[in-house]
């Protein structure tokens, strides 16, 4: 990636170039349409049909693991819903595919669910397999254009599960999975601030699997090919491959698919490089991190970002642009951030608010400004680790990265001389429009 533009930038967002090794997205990167059932079965072939034991050992030996955010093994996910289900009274097991994609600026989800449903949708049939499911429910956020066309695409086929595509509220803490679960349990969807043990007591006190649609679409690959194709890339400690969203000053946005532990530099390449100067990334999405341009040559890989003060979380990449302000950005996306909260626990209720109407002062040399960046230290403190989801965690990371990265832009807001961009209006989604799955769909 170069830090300054590249002189052929181009405003068409579909125009990422062919990558050599896609496997979630060939049907847009082959034929620049995505796959109904036909195509999916010329494509992929009819679905295999392991014993339980055998795909849950598969996955176990593909070393797969989630790609929500949190990176969970899903053989091990499988693995204690099998155990919550082998208890005498328990209801059978159900499969919950998470779709929302609750953080605004990722878009890989509905790219996903877009090109290839059947992905997921066999992907969903084999999780219902090695855990004893009969039921399954797709989440998507209430509004999405996609619904129709996943409807669609589940009418179409004759599955031994039942599934079922469900609009959720279109809400940043909705798809947690403790959200996810209450909602379709007839409750709302906010998480819980002490929930069951999901594998043991789901929905409607069922034991309950719940997966990210980009992990039930490796599924359905693992399946066919075998743990050893999986890891044929990638990386140790996260084979296979990713969805990455990129946005924000860059040549081409959109969703790119890339082996894990690929380079920062080499994401942002495939997405043309800078459209202008960039001065940072944020890395993670709005509960993500702020990161210097030191990060370009680390791998998208949990531990390499983590040693460099980043995160990996939902892989998304945004460029800031140099003529930016790193804290007026910031407060937009905190303020984003604490009008999401459930609302159910101090910390989100009345610690996000204050935290963003500290950093708002700083952001604007607010007269108040150094009293309340002395309040803004305090109350980071006060607030992380203390929710009752993660919620505010992720808010109080995006902050003390930016008072870490744009330390100098700070410096100058509490002397009272503010940046010229310190009035800007965010140059990131907030929130969210309805429709946002179908403009970013995966660029060729």
């Amino acid at each position: 990636m170069r830090c300054t533009p590249h002189t052929d930038a181009t405003t068409d967002p579909f125009d990422i170039p062919a990558q050599q090794e896609v496997r979630l997205l060939a049907p847009w990167y082959a034929d620049g349409r995505p796959d109904d059932l036909p195509a999916h079965l010329r494509r992929h072939g009819p679905l295999p049909h392991p014993a339980a034991e055998e795909l849950i050992a598969l996955v176990d030996a593909a070393g797969l693991r989630g790609r929500g955010g949190a990176g969970f093994p899903t053989a091990a996910k499988m693995c204690a819903v099998v155990a919550g289900s082998g208890r005498r009274g328990r209801r059978r097991p159900v499969v919950v595919a998470n779709g929302c994609e609750g953080e605004p600026a990722s878009h890989k989800d509905a790219a996903l669910l877009h090109c290839s449903p059947h992905l997921v949708l066999d992907g969903i049939v084999l999780a219902a397999r090695a855990i004893g499911a009969g039921t399954a429910y797709l989440c998507v956020h209430a509004g999405s254009p996609g619904a129709r066309w996943l409807r669609a695409q589940v009418a179409a086929r004759r599955d031994p599960v039942a599934v079922h595509v469900v609009e959720v509220p279109a809400r940043y803490v909705a798809s947690e999975a403790s959200a996810l679960v209450q909602h379709l349990s007839g409750g709302p969807a906010l998480p819980l601030s002490v929930p069951p043990r999901i594998a043991e007591r789901g929905v409607g006190g069922a034991p309950t699997l719940v997966d990210n649609v980009e992990t039930l679409a490796h599924l359905a690959l693992i399946a066919r090919h075998g743990a050893d194709w999986f890891r044929a890339v990638g990386c140790p400690e996260l084979p296979g491959t990713l969805l990455v969203t990129t946005g924000g000053a860059l040549c081409r946005r959109g969703v790119v698919e890339v082996p894990a532990g690929t380079t920062v530099r080499t994401v942002l390449d495939l997405a043309g490089g800078p459209a202008e100067p960039v001065q940072a990334l944020l890395c993670g999405g709005y509960g993500g991190t702020w990161a210097g341009l030191d990060v370009l040559d680390v791998p998208l890989a949990p531990e390499p970002l983590r040693a460099a003060g980043a995160t990996l979380g939902v892989p998304v990449l945004l460029a800031q642009p140099t003529r930016a302000c790193g804290p007026t950005q910031t407060a937009h996306l905190l303020r984003y951030l604490a009008g999401e909260s459930a609302g159910q626990c101090g910390p989100c209720t009345f610690g996000l608010p204050a935290l963003a109407d500290d950093l708002a002062a700083l952001a604007c040399s607010h007269p108040d400004a150094s009293a309340a960046h002395g309040r803004l230290i305090r109350r980071l403190d006060l607030v992380a680790g203390r929710g009752a989801c993660a919620h505010p965690d992720g808010a109080v990371r995006l902050v003390r990265s930016a008072l870490r990265l744009f330390a100098r832009d700070l410096h100058h807001h509490l002397a009272g001389r503010p940046c010229p961009a310190a009035a800007e209006a965010s140059l990131f989604p907030l929130p969210h429009p309805p429709d946002r799955a179908l403009p970013r769909q995966p660029v060729r």
